[in-house]
């Protein structure tokens, strides 16, 4: 089994210098990625089937093609989204930490064919390690000419810089992402128009996950088919998958993504901890619905797990046991949520704080049996289409499936007026 993504990652020891990373292939996709025209690279991703890892899915080379090509004096920008606060997630750390000169090699390859010169890596603030190893690659990546001006003798320039974001979550959202970085207030943006017609300061702009441009050497070292034949199912590659919760080996690996739920949990996790069962688990990180038994054989690719009714986001499961109280879980989440939210919509503002408060009353056994038809109300008003962004609607889906896995539960909260797990 091929992992491209961690085969030169070893936690037991520190990253790769540069010096290393060429040795062992690195920045080839560089030199291959010069000698080939910028729409070249992009019909190779977007041939490849690489879907967006940050959780959204979508075509990176679909993505990528929608930047005007017809300006070569134009300022564009690529940008490293490596914000990574959904609840449960690290999958971007071990990379960041792990072999920062293959997410240096992925923007400048994906920088010259969307043609940008200037990029950022916009860092999660509490990443301190990370931002210490990338401010390094980057150093070595300039003073090797990979960086910086007329890059390897090719006439292309692009500036790279490194950008620790405040701690927002919203600061995941793209645009929330565009207006921190211009030093303003991390609130979405009104689409149309896109970021990559008008993104940073007004210019072009594509925004990837970290696992995504993590990617884009391998594809073009390897070809589009190479890609595609990691992972022999309806989505090409390998993914991280990562697990927290009471399994006996918690942590993260690099699989085909025809890996399924049950395949995570008890071949690569070692199975639930003595004295406790799996009741459910959230497949991609805290903003995704609730997968239950019933689904632990349905493969961990895009469409299985929207067909289940849930979504693959980060791919990093969330598990919930029997000796967990799901009121409290769900309680827990939204709690995040309603701190995290901008403010900028009414619905997000105000229905997620009442969310929060609701299910805390519960928790607390002083719920009523209206309470749940108020809590349906609200993944109803909170949902899709309903809210400037999708920082609500994902806060629903733990809800929303909570209510529809785990009734009893919640009704047993208001009928016996306490938590039966304290």
């Amino acid at each position: 089994m091929e992992t491209p993504l961690t085969q030169h990652i070893n936690i037991n020891r520190p990253p790769l210098n540069l010096k290393d990373y060429v040795r062992v292939g690195g920045y080839r996709a560089v030199h291959k990625a010069i000698t080939m025209a910028p729409q070249e690279i992009t019909k190779m991703v977007q041939e490849s089937d690489l879907k967006g890892r940050g959780g959204a899915g979508f075509n990176t080379g679909i993505k990528w093609s929608f930047v005007p090509m017809n300006d070569s004096a134009q300022t564009k920008y690529l940008v490293a989204n490596a914000d990574e606060m959904e609840p449960g997630t690290f999958k971007d750390r071990l990379l960041l930490e792990g072999n920062p000169h293959q997410l240096i090699e992925g923007m400048i390859v994906s920088a010259y064919a969307i043609q940008a010169n200037i990029s950022y890596v916009f860092l999660r603030w509490a990443y301190k390690k990370a931002a210490r190893l990338i401010r390094q690659a980057i150093d070595e990546a300039y003073a090797a000419g990979y960086l910086g001006k007329n890059i390897l003798g090719t006439g292309f320039n692009l500036e790279m810089h490194l950008h620790t974001g405040i701690g927002r979550y919203m600061c995941g959202e793209e645009t929330a992402l565009l207006n921190a970085l211009e030093g303003k207030r991390a609130t979405p943006r009104t689409k149309p128009p896109f970021p990559q017609i008008s993104g940073l300061f007004g210019k072009p702009t594509i925004v990837n996950n970290v696992e995504t441009l993590c990617n884009i050497p391998h594809i073009v070292n390897n070809g589009a088919d190479w890609f595609k034949d990691l992972s022999p199912g309806a989505d090409a590659g390998t993914k991280l998958y990562g697990i927290s919760g009471k399994v006996n080996k918690p942590g993260l690996w690099e699989l085909p993504m025809t890996t399924t739920m049950r395949q995570l949990i008890e071949e690569h996790a070692g199975g639930m901890q003595n004295g406790f069962k799996f009741r459910g688990a959230l497949p991609g990180g805290a903003s995704t619905d609730f997968l239950v038994t019933e689904h632990l054989d349905i493969k961990m690719d895009y469409k299985s797990v929207a067909a289940a009714g849930s979504r693959l986001g980060t791919g990093t499961m969330i598990i919930l046991d029997d000796q967990t109280c799901p009121v409290g879980f769900v309680h827990n989440l939204e709690h995040f949520f309603a701190q995290e939210s901008c403010g900028w919509c009414t619905p997000c503002r105000e229905g997620l704080p009442w969310t929060e408060k609701i299910l805390l009353s519960i928790e607390n056994g002083e719920g009523q049996p209206e309470d749940l038809e108020l809590l349906k109300m609200h993944t109803k008003y909170l949902g899709p289409g309903n809210t400037f962004c999708a920082l609500a609607p994902g806060a629903m889906e733990p809800l929303q499936s909570g209510l529809k896995y785990f009734s009893e539960d919640f009704e047993k909260h208001i009928n016996e007026k306490r938590c039966p797990w304290r």
